[in-house]
């Protein structure tokens, strides 16, 4: 999906042509928004069981709560896949598919999908039906992605104590087991990493930073670029006192105990580690891509539910709308908007007039009221004199 595309939906009644036939009407909607401002392509609509004006009212409410948490699972999925990918956009962007197809020539060649929403079910039960969907998807989506990012998390870890300096990494591989005491009541080896600034004091300090400490007992063992890491032997009383006395020098005692075959286990960690790691990716991966497009596809029904209940409030009975797709951009949406105003305004009656340049002009405030009141405003609290919402897909 491109970035910087916008759509319309926009639904018109095919009187706007002299014929009330539904292609001129969709020629007519063309000639409105002009090639200057976007393309316009048919949106199919089924016709839906209609209940009562006031569930209507009510499925209309619904609907754009609806459409703001399909659009907020959207974003997350998308989220997700790029935190998966590392934020590789052309790889992203191969992802990001409904049906196979790309967003644009999805939304450019949208049929209901009457498999999955039945158009003969009453609009409370299609709407209950997608609602329950967005939440699964976003809810196993969730589930998957922060099980591979624990793992993920895991893996760092293990691989960061293979390779950090001497105050983190793991000492299996580097203390010989010759250089620790453990079989003493009364004597315990400590291991003491020595930030490199402080290595020329160490050695004249140690044994008097707290009582019995064994003299000469440091013997250095290993250094990297930030420390150098030493063993110290202290009487066990006095063990509690020795670290933390260290730790007040900002020298970083290594809690450590010898296990025989610990190596072997730790690179059998990672290795297991670094499977799993592998193994949840893909997995992530596979349900952020089928869950994108699924919650895609969810969010464009939503769309199509909306411009039908509206419709139905706006235009009345018998039916007899088009209903078209124009694609567009950001800067260029809202002189598309205009030139329909334009075109369309008298479907709003009183509630659009002209100035005396003979542009359009809105009503009055009160006159707006009225019309959220009805449940005739737009998503940005603006009323239009046609059924029309914006959406991006990115």
């Amino acid at each position: 999906m491109s970035k910087g595309t916008k759509y319309l939906l926009v639904s018109l009644p095919t009187s706007i042509s002299p014929s009330n036939d539904h292609d001129e009407a969709l020629t007519a909607l063309r000639s409105g928004v002009t090639t200057d401002f976007g393309t316009v392509t048919p949106f199919p609509i089924p016709e839906f069981k209609i209940g009562t004006l006031d569930a209507l009212v009510q499925q209309a409410d619904e609907l754009a709560k609806l459409e703001t948490s399909c659009e907020a699972v959207v974003a997350k999925v998308g989220d997700s896949l790029k935190a998966i990918l590392e934020g590789d956009e052309s790889k992203i962007s191969q992802q990001k598919t409904i049906n196979d197809k790309p967003a644009d020539q999805y939304l450019r060649s949208f049929t209901w999908n009457k498999v999955k929403y039945r158009a003969d079910k009453p609009l409370s039960e299609l709407i209950d039906t997608l609602q329950k969907e967005v939440v699964s998807i976003d809810n196993d989506v969730k589930q998957k992605y922060n099980q591979y990012n624990q793992v993920k998390t895991n893996l760092t870890t293990l691989q960061r104590k293979q390779t950090g300096n001497l105050a983190s990494k793991s000492l299996t591989a580097i203390v010989p087991p010759s250089l620790l005491i453990r079989d003493s009541d009364y004597l315990e080896t400590h291991l003491i990493a020595v930030p490199s600034q402080q290595t020329s004091s160490f050695p004249k300090i140690y044994e008097t930073i707290a009582p019995w400490v064994v003299p000469r007992s440091a013997q250095r063992i290993d250094a990297d670029d930030e420390f150098t890491l030493y063993a110290v032997t202290t009487f066990k009383k006095y063990s509690q006192e020795f670290v933390h006395k260290c730790r007040e020098q900002k020298w970083i005692p290594r809690d450590f105990k010898y296990k025989e075959g610990g190596r072997e286990a730790e690179e059998k960690e990672v290795e297991k580690v670094a499977k799993e790691e592998k193994k949840l990716w893909g997995e992530a991966l596979r349900l952020g891509r089928t869950g994108w497009g699924e919650a895609v596809m969810a969010w464009v029904h939503v769309l199509a539910l909306r411009v039908f209940v509206e419709t139905v409030l706006r235009y009345g009975l018998p039916l007899a709308f088009v209903c078209g797709l124009v694609k567009t951009t950001p800067k260029l949406a809202k002189k598309a908007r205009n030139s329909l105003d334009q075109s369309y305004s008298y479907l709003a009656g009183n509630a659009f007039g002209r100035d005396k340049k003979g542009r359009i002009t809105k009503d009055d405030s009160s006159t707006s009221a009225d019309m959220q009141a009805a449940g005739h405003m737009g998503d940005g609290g603006d009323y239009s004199a046609y059924v029309c919402y914006d959406f991006e897909i990115n």
